[in-house]
């Protein structure tokens, strides 16, 4: 414990001094007198590549926020192949991604800020917004990304500017719009390894001046999966996707907008598999690895792997996935002469049936048929202007979630019965919030915002043995024959209120150079375990989450060396971290998702990028992150944990870097060449900090090859994962029941797109 308290303390200094020093040699600092020419001078021409964003609800430059923003256009989008959500750690460091399922329930964590959770009832901590409004589930989730203008990732808190509060920062993905610059579009193919298909396009048409359209789609075919099942005899994780966009963008007068949106996903495709580990060395067993752990060795029935391929095993459950979601949002914006008054009116209805095998092996052991439906409404409304010195936001916001989800358990096998469980989850939440920005001087801008939250939630459920089998259910212990006994029953009610402000300070000393600090809290609600449990404390209520976060940092550019850089130091003090325990209960390993009563975070951003103006043509990116958490002190069945453990899916150190080359071929063609590297630390998987499914960093390397035929048509060549690393996103450990798993992320996998524009 000694050491890694003195470790702790010793990357907290190297924290500390090393957000001062990286300040103090900022490019921009020395001359900030010299950058800042006055109205009309060099230093207040807009560069011609200057980043706008929306992360504050209105258009500004990067530079202009006093927030950590990390911002991936269309372009980036498509040189990293970045087109769903677990593959958002790309764009920036400290944001973990994880899979509970091969390719299924992706979990964002930022800063260490995440959840460790499965449950479609959950609301993710990193808040996802998709063309402004908020995903309330889990479930939501799993989405391809299609014709996207661009993606905003914020660190921290969230909450005065946002309809739904996030403890651990936002990820805006906003659409292609439509607009009135004539009729254009584009579309593009891809052909790829394990025999996909993609097509994917969009087309703009103005009907007037004042009335565009924009329809967009996307499919996917991979007629091949990464997974092979020995039990059905062929590759698994195949896929078959649809995805449909109509907009329609009115603008009657200059002063008033309507965009309304429609949006649909058809998914028939099958999930992969998980690695299987054993407790129980076998004469099979190869010298020297170690058990329990490890596939080679078995459970208790008997089951091992030797074959030392995580994407080949024996399961035994229907890899099926199938899942439909309509999406629809009204936006309207009038521009009343004083403000602006924006209305933001979302609706989602989403189903899915899918299939986990949790014992990764051929037996019915822990075996689940799930079902998931969310029903979605949200309603936004903001007010934005100036008025002197200040500008201003208030707004409200409302949303009614239901989300009901099943689980049909066959333990046949390991404890002779079937199970089913069931959760019913209503929530309402209602919130006023406002933020406010002062401009004390030409240079120095306050920042002050306030949030008031009621939110009420309601669970029915509960998991309930079967009691199907002969002789006797050996999870209840009841005969057959006997009515299904009830294991674990909720009907219970919550009610929360609390309040989340924000405090900040930004200084300008140039155009070019921003100095930024606050102080945010902000809340992510209770709630309530929504998978199987075999008794009724496990669905008692969790209790909402609070954070304070502080948070230093600058960001700016020098323009003659053509370098733009952020950087940022940050201590979190985080309270009640929801979080799964893993217990032992009566001999039966259960999960219990509860509260640690506190949790600090250090940590330390870099973001840079270089376009050297000696190199036309070649730019740079390089970003680090750095993380120290320490959990407090807890409480388990089998014992009190020590303060000191880590977060779960928080590595120390990430690293994100890439370098581009544009040249041209000749007159008429011209080339991209981009090289991508991303490295990702050791973490743990849960809050007991088990050694057994802690994972290794890993490194993955992508690269992309593009020729252009003028601006209308374009040739890549892509791979991704390109070293073929086998890397472990989560783990769980069931070895009371003599087993785990492991999920790890995809392979190598490369392919051709060629894409054609119009105008």
């Amino acid at each position: 414990m000694r050491s890694k308290v003195d470790r702790s303390a010793r990357m907290r200094a190297g924290l500390l001094a090393g957000v001062v020093v990286s300040v103090l040699a900022l490019p921009g600092a020395a001359n900030a007198q010299e950058g800042d020419a006055g109205p009309g001078g060099e230093a207040d021409a807009e560069p011609v590549d200057a980043i706008i964003v929306t992360a504050q609800r209105r258009e500004q430059r990067t530079l202009d926020v006093g927030i950590n923003i990390s911002v991936a256009d269309a372009e980036a989008l498509q040189a990293q192949r970045i087109d769903d959500a677990a593959a958002l750690r790309s764009i920036a460091p400290n944001i973990s991604i994880k899979e509970n399922v091969p390719g299924l329930v992706p979990v964002v964590t930022i800063r260490g800020v995440g959840l460790n959770d499965f449950s479609a009832t959950n609301n993710p901590s990193a808040g996802i917004y998709v063309d402004e409004v908020s995903l309330s589930s889990l479930a939501l989730m799993n989405f391809d990304f299609f014709d996207i203008a661009r993606v905003e990732v914020l660190k921290g808190p969230q909450g005065t500017l946002y309809g739904r509060t996030a403890t651990a920062g936002a990820i805006n993905i906003i659409s292609a719009r439509p607009d009135f610059a004539g009729v254009s579009g584009f579309i593009t193919g891809t052909l790829g390894n394990f025999d996909t298909r993609e097509i994917e396009g969009a087309i703009n048409l103005p009907v007037s001046d004042t009335l565009s359209l924009r329809f967009s789609g996307k499919g996917i075919f991979q007629e091949e999966g990464f997974y092979f099942n020995e039990q059905l005899g062929r590759d698994i994780g195949r896929r078959n996707v649809g995805l449909g966009r109509a907009q329609l963008l009115w603008e009657p007068t200059d002063r008033l907008e309507l965009l309304l949106k429609a949006e649909l996903q058809h998914t028939r495709s099958e999930l992969g598999g998980a690695e299987f580990f054993g407790a129980v060395a076998t004469p099979q067993t190869p010298a020297g690895v170690p058990c329990p752990g490890s596939p080679e060795c078995s459970d208790f029935l008997g089951y091992f792997d030797l074959d030392g391929d995580p994407f080949r095993g024996s399961y035994s459950v229907d890899p099926a996935f199938d899942a439909d979601q309509l999406n629809l949002t009204a936006r309207i914006a009038a521009d009343l002469g004083f403000a602006t008054l924006t209305s933001i009116t979302g609706f989602i209805d989403f189903d899915r049936q899918w299939s986990a095998d949790t014992d990764a092996g051929p037996f019915a052991q822990l075996d689940f048929a799930n079902t998931d439906n969310v029903e979605q409404f949200s309603q936004e409304l903001q007010l934005a202007g100036e008025t002197g010195p200040a500008s201003w936001q208030v707004g409200v916001f409302y949303s009614k979630d239901d989300i009901r989800s099943t689980f049909a358990g066959d333990l046949s096998a390991l404890l002779n019965t079937t199970t089913f469980t069931s959760s019913d989850q209503e929530s309402e939440q209602a919130a006023i919030f406002g933020q406010v920005e002062w401009s004390l001087s030409e240079t120095v801008t306050a920042i002050t915002g306030i949030r008031y939250t009621d939110e009420s939630r309601t669970n029915v459920g509960g998991t309930t043995d079967l009691v199907s089998l002969a002789p006797a259910s050996f999870l209840s212990m009841a005969p057959f024959g006997s009515a299904p006994v009830p294991l674990a029953v909720s009907d219970a009610r919550i009610d929360d209120d609390y309040l989340s402000w924000k405090i900040g300070l930004n200084w300008q000393p140039s155009r070019d150079m921003l100095l930024f600090g606050s102080v945010t809290q902000s809340f992510k609600s209770g709630g309530f375990f929504a998978g199987v449990a075999t008794n009724s404390a496990q669905l008692q209520p969790y209790l909402p989450e609070r954070i304070i976060a502080y948070e230093v940092g600058a960001k700016g550019e020098w323009r003659d060396a053509g370098l733009r850089y952020s950087a940022s130091a940050f201590y979190y003090d985080y309270n009640d971290v929801q979080t799964f325990i893993r217990e032992d209960v009566g001999g039966l390993p259960v999960q219990r998702l509860g509260n640690v009563d506190t949790a600090d975070i250090y940590g330390f951003d870099l973001e840079t990028s270089w376009s050297p103006r000696f190199f036309d043509g070649f730019t740079l990116d390089a970003s680090i992150g750095l993380l120290d958490t320490r959990l407090g002190a807890f409480d388990t069945a089998a014992g009190p944990i020590p303060e000191g453990n880590e977060l779960p899916d928080a590595p120390t150190f990430s690293l994100n870097t890439g370098a581009s080359y544009e040249f041209d071929i000749s007159s008429a063609l011209s080339a991209k060449l981009a090289f991508f590297a991303r490295y990702e630390g050791d973490a743990f998987k849960d809050a007991l900090n088990d050694p057994i499914i802690a994972v290794d960093g890993f490194w993955l390397l992508d690269a992309r090859a593009t020729v252009f035929a003028g601006e209308d048509f374009d040739v890549s060549i892509w791979g991704n994962n390109l070293a073929d690393e086998r890397f472990v996103t989560q783990g769980v450990n069931q070895l009371p029941f003599g087993f785990g798993f492991r999920v790890f992320g995809p392979p190598r996998t490369y392919g051709i797109t060629l894409t054609k524009r119009f105008n």
